[in-house]
């Protein structure tokens, strides 16, 4: 990746607001045409949002767009429109004992509304805050619910395929877990055995790098340090890993890149989040032995660097995107793809704009996490992937395509994705994933720029 350490927040906050107003009408134009009967929309086929029934995972970032469209503009229309959506369609997600996406929806609409209240972004109304905490309390401790214990005495939270089944998406949906517990929540269990919610996510967390993250550490081609696979099976009957798998990469032993992406987002926001859990008097260790709590405190503090020089290193383009598996096949007919800009047109392999714009927020907050000194590469990384995303041919300024960020894929394996009449591979399309961290990718960079507070969920003061 060739980055360009000359770009700073200022530089992009024009971009930040030509995509922020684009957003505002492809919000609206999308709510007035969806028909909630057929589900959440997921990504678009000819410029249309469509669904595709999996998991319900995406209707929180429709109207979480809504809200950080709102964030970015001051739209008072948009922000009524995440208030009144989330009340009316987002409660199912709340006590959604199937999946392990509670931090994607929830967070995106009830931790976002929460969060601009607390900023005093619009009207404070004590019982309308309790309201979205309550919501957060619950989806934190159902989320923490769907858990298997390792061998090793750890654990994880299990995805949609089952007990046996970690998936590395899991990571950037911990933060629910997180919040809940700062907000002094606990679950309970059987004989009213209570669950400390920020163990679980912590040692998640250590699962998770144990065996989905690569450590560099065998002598194979394979053992790249930092690469992730995108799921890894384990016995229930005794707990024991058993292998690493994917349900949406190539392979096992290849970067499934927006995999890759959840992995910088999901440690480095952890990592922000737990010398806040200290200084807000909160015991960390309240559940967890103190050893185990600090083993799990390096982990995720080595993980984030790991993960995020795979992606500037090994699998991305010089100008920051990346194709959606660093092993995909067609990539060995693309002798230069690592020497040039990514290119969403070529005949081989697709790219994954929503992977990017996921590694990008991971890359500028591993940056500021780490300070000048230690993190001026990844911000200055962070920052060129934003500049490549938040333009032609990515960014999309067509009022008639109802995406935002082009040239997304969802499913390649399963072929799920629209391939464009005269071409041989995904393009020219969006996701509501990719949509959403775009949106709060520029939420994030315009108030750097603007010296306005950090944008983050957890409680600083």
């Amino acid at each position: 990746m060739n980055i360009d350490d000359t770009l700073t927040p200022a530089d992009l906050a024009p971009a930040c607001d030509r995509l922020l107003e684009l957003a505002c009408k492809k919000v609206r134009a999308i709510d007035a045409s969806w028909d909630p009967k057929q589900g959440t929309p997921v990504f678009t086929v000819e410029g249309r949002y469509t669904t595709r029934g999996w998991t319900e995972w995406t209707q929180g970032f429709q109207y979480g767009s809504a809200i950080l469209a709102f964030d970015g503009t001051d739209d008072k229309e948009l922000l009524d429109l995440g208030r009144q959506r989330t009340l009316e369609r987002m409660a199912p997600h709340v006590t959604h004992t199937g999946v392990h996406d509670h931090g994607f929806n929830n967070l995106s609409t009830y931790g976002n509304l929460r969060r601009l209240m607390r900023e005093g972004r619009y009207e404070q109304n004590e019982w309308e805050q309790h309201f979205y905490e309550m919501a957060i309390k619950c989806s934190g401790a159902v989320q923490a619910s769907r858990w298997s214990v390792t061998a090793d005495g750890g654990g994880y939270v299990y995805s949609f395929n089952g007990p046996h089944s970690l998936f590395i998406d899991t990571m950037r949906t911990l933060r629910i877990l997180a919040l809940a517990h700062q907000l002094g929540h606990v679950g309970q269990g059987e004989n009213d055995k209570q669950i400390n919610l920020l163990e679980r996510a912590v040692l998640h967390a250590r699962t998770t790098a144990r065996h989905n993250v690569y450590l560099g550490v065998l002598n194979h081609p394979y053992e790249v340090l930092g690469r992730t696979a995108h799921e890894a099976i384990f016995n229930c009957n005794d707990g024991q890993f058993r292998c690493r798998s994917t349900q949406q990469g190539y392979s096992p032993f290849s970067t499934w890149t927006r995999g890759l992406a959840w992995a910088m987002l999901g440690y480095v926001e952890l990592a922000e989040l737990l010398p806040i859990v200290k200084d807000t008097g909160i015991d960390p260790t309240d559940g967890i032995a103190e050893m185990d709590y600090e083993d799990c405190v390096d982990t995720i503090n080595n993980v984030g660097p790991w993960v995020c020089d795979h992606y500037i290193n090994d699998v991305t383009a010089t100008d920051g995107i990346p194709y959606w598996d660093d092993g995909a096949p067609g990539l060995a007919k693309m002798v230069d793809w690592q020497t040039e800009p990514a290119n969403p047109y070529n005949e081989h392999e697709p790219v994954d704009s929503s992977a990017a714009a996921i590694a990008a927020q991971g890359l500028i907050r591993l940056g500021n996490y780490l300070g000048k000194k230690k993190g001026e590469q990844y911000l200055q990384a962070g920052l060129t992937v934003a500049k490549t995303l938040f333009a032609e041919p990515y960014l999309s300024t067509d009022d008639n395509h109802q995406g935002l960020i082009l040239h997304s894929v969802y499913h390649r394996p399963n072929g799920w994705d629209h391939v464009p009449a005269g071409r041989k591979v995904p393009c020219d399309e969006s996701s509501m994933w990719g949509d959403y961290h775009a949106l709060e990718l520029a939420v994030l960079i315009k108030r750097m720029a603007e010296g306005g507070p950090y944008l983050t969920f957890f409680d600083q003061d």
